[in-house]
């Protein structure tokens, strides 16, 4: 597990898992053996310093480790890089719910970011749940939080449902 409060942790495997392979399984076994390193972490996941520490069904808990390479011009920590942490637990509350067989996307996100993060703010948590679980619409909030308890950024995420066993079939 990935613990960013205890230093840099080596960087786990990444790759891509196998949509069969993904969708075999409910979405909360996939997101224990994801967050337990038993499957490959997304390469955006290394990239973007974001992974899951805390999982259970539609709940989730991301930390991220916010750096000079993640700053605007303005000195802070990008928003986009606050929004990625957000999608990314936010998309992963919505998924710790799948049933097999079924998937999601992301088709809305709303995010009000309340406080500048820097490099030396340190690790950042976001909790994410999940709100509505519907036949085609799923909805979650997140909130960002740093070390303080502080309220960074909070959002809400609109996710649309997938039958990945008729897609695949179509």
């Amino acid at each position: 597990m990935n613990d960013m409060s205890h230093g840099n942790p080596p960087a786990p495997k990444t790759g891509i898992v196998d949509p069969a392979i993904a969708t075999s399984m409910s979405g909360l076994a996939f997101m224990h053996k994801l967050m337990n390193e038993e499957l490959p972490a997304p390469p955006f996941s290394l990239t973007a310093d974001v992974w899951p520490v805390e999982v259970e069904d539609g709940r989730v808990v991301f930390e991220g480790r916010p750096s000079e390479r993640f700053y605007n011009p303005m000195g802070t920590i990008h928003g986009g890089w606050l929004s990625t942490l957000l999608d990314s637990a936010m998309g992963c509350a919505i998924h710790s719910h799948l049933p097999p067989g079924a998937g999601y996307t992301t088709v809305e996100m709303k995010v009000n970011f309340v406080r500048p993060a820097f490099a030396h703010t340190g690790p950042l948590r976001c909790e994410a749940s999940l709100m509505h679980y519907g036949g085609r619409i799923a909805t979650s909030e997140g909130r960002i939080i740093d070390g303080k308890g502080r309220l960074i950024a909070h959002g809400t995420e609109t996710c649309m449902l997938l039958d990945t066993t008729r897609a695949a079939h179509a």
